[in-house]
């Protein structure tokens, strides 16, 4: 799927594009439901062998790409032995089929097959666990929804999916992160407890392969400073970070064209680590964010938060050579990434730790300031207005909206078809990308000051800032509204955005 030649993609495109040109009834009838199965597989870091999850689509590939027009028609099957439900990040679906335990489906037992279909959006998506522990054992994949105008433009589409892994089991990383007092009571009973998100349903050990080598940071996170604090970035050191499954010893290294045009599609489905994308002396141009466009913003190094997606366009010295496209990980100099090459030419050796450590995420909004949405939401009054505040502390280990964990929490309330205004305030010293389930909305506040920010349904909200967010109310129905770190998530810091009727 990383892998479509420009030419190729082009060709192989054509019958898509009268497909896109189908009446949507007919092709809704025309299309057989894909098969995608949640399955382990097995991967190669760094020379050790791992086990971990994935979600294989056709040919066995992890992930799926859908063309213009193509409804989301997915038969998933679990072919594990555990409980697991899917979340199609980036997809609004109908409630019933969004992905979250108990609301209002159950896990899908082993064995078990459960049919969607629901009309596609566009754009650079993805799919993956929503119980944490499951998450943390790599159990997502992309989901790409191409436009019309992307099977029409001349350019070479590269997908790079962002990954942080232990070979310890996910239990093990956050009883360390927790400092050894994960599950003692103080996230209201463990996030599992309270509608099957993770916790109590542990995994089993013999899921990652074996015992490895994850360290804690013994001063967490003092790579950055704010107003004389120190922040606190990177709160588990990980044994790998992975680009496409794979650490910079053994890059992937996609071929391009000399002179070529490449649309990368960037994905961050790490558990707890923020990444800077640096094209290096490759320039792009930023163009969309969480799969919505923006007004084109050029530059060499970007950054996205976990469950965040860049899409940047390349365009490449029309000259043989090898360009690396690194993911350096925020307050630290670990590093994952791709080769782009061309045939024949000399690929070196990178190595896995930069020589300077990359700096702290967006403090300052900065990026998140330069962009600014293409097709933004219509002005209308505001109906209704809501500050959340978002705390939580590294000792004891404990993250919460509004001062309360998952099961103890005040449901953010709206009624269907209001404009509704969500205004996080962080008061803790880490970063949150913040996720709203079955919902797009426009950043349109940072720190007080009016923007016509990107349409998202991911924003980072760094320490001590404030992020304003506006959005029209969906169906009536329980969604999920929480932080993307999956150690937040799983000690409590979930909410519910209730929408009724």
């Amino acid at each position: 799927m990383n892998r479509i030649s420009r030419r190729g993609f082009l060709a192989a495109s054509a019958t898509a594009v009268a497909v896109a040109h189908m009446p949507r009834l007919a092709l809704a009838q025309a299309a057989a439901p894909i098969r995608l199965a949640v399955a382990t597989r097995t991967l190669d870091i760094d020379g050790r062998a791992a086990t971990v999850f994935g979600l294989a689509g056709p040919g066995g590939r992890q992930g799926l790409v859908l063309d213009p027009g193509q409804r989301f028609r997915v038969d998933l099957r679990n072919d594990l032995e555990v409980g697991t439900i899917i979340h199609w990040h980036g997809q609004i679906p109908p409630n019933a089929q969004d992905g979250v335990p108990d609301m209002p489906m159950p896990l899908l037992a082993p064995g078990e097959a459960r049919s969607y279909d629901f009309e596609a959006r566009p754009g650079t998506h993805w799919m993956h666990s929503h119980v944490p522990l499951q998450e943390m054992q790599l159990l997502a994949a992309p989901l790409i929804v191409r436009s019309a105008e992307d099977l029409a433009a001349d350019r070479q589409e590269v997908v790079m999916f962002l990954h942080d892994f232990s070979f310890k089991a996910p239990e093990e990383v956050l009883a360390e992160i927790a400092g050894g007092h994960a599950g003692g009571g103080h996230a209201g009973g463990g996030h599992g407890a309270h509608g099957g998100h993770g916790g109590a349903r542990s995994m089993p050990e013999t899921a990652m392969g074996g015992m490895g080598h994850g360290r804690m940071n013994a001063m967490p996170g003092m790579g950055g400073m704010m107003g004389g604090m120190a922040m606190d970035l990177n709160d588990y050191d990980w044994d790998a970070y992975l680009a496409n499954d794979r650490t910079l010893s053994d890059p992937e290294v996609v071929q391009v064209e000399r002179g070529g045009r490449i649309r990368l599609r960037v994905i961050n489905a790490a558990a707890a680590t923020v990444f800077w994308i640096d094209t290096g002396s490759a320039g792009a141009r930023l163009v969309a964010a969480d799969g919505h466009a923006v007004q084109p913003l050029p530059g060499n190094r970007f950054g996205l938060a976990m469950g965040q997606r860049l899409d940047l366009e390349i365009d490449l010295p029309n000259e043989n050579g090898a360009w690396p496209i690194l993911a350096l990980r925020e307050g630290a100099r670990e590093r994952t990434g791709l080769i782009l090459a061309t045939p024949g030419a000399e690929v070196r050796r990178l190595d896995a730790v930069a020589e300077a450590e990359a700096p702290a995420f967006d403090t300052d909004l900065a990026q998140e300031s330069r962009l600014v949405a293409m097709g933004a939401l219509p002005e209308r009054p505001v109906d209704r207005s809501q500050m959340l505040m978002l705390g939580g502390s590294m000792q004891p280990y404990v993250w919460t909206i509004d001062g309360a964990v998952w099961g103890q929490h005040r449901p953010i309330t709206a009624r269907s078809g209001e404009r509704v205004v969500l205004s996080f305030h962080n008061m803790s010293m880490m970063g949150h990308p913040m996720h709203l389930h079955g919902h797009v909305f426009q950043v349109v506040g940072l720190n007080g000051r009016r923007v016509a920010g990107a349409l998202r349904d991911t924003v980072y909200v760094p320490p001590m800032a404030m992020v304003d967010v506006a959005l029209d109310a969906g169906e009536a129905a329980r969604w999920m509204l929480h932080c993307h770190h999956m150690p937040h998530l799983a000690t409590g810091m979930m909410t519910e955005f209730a929408v009724s009727a």
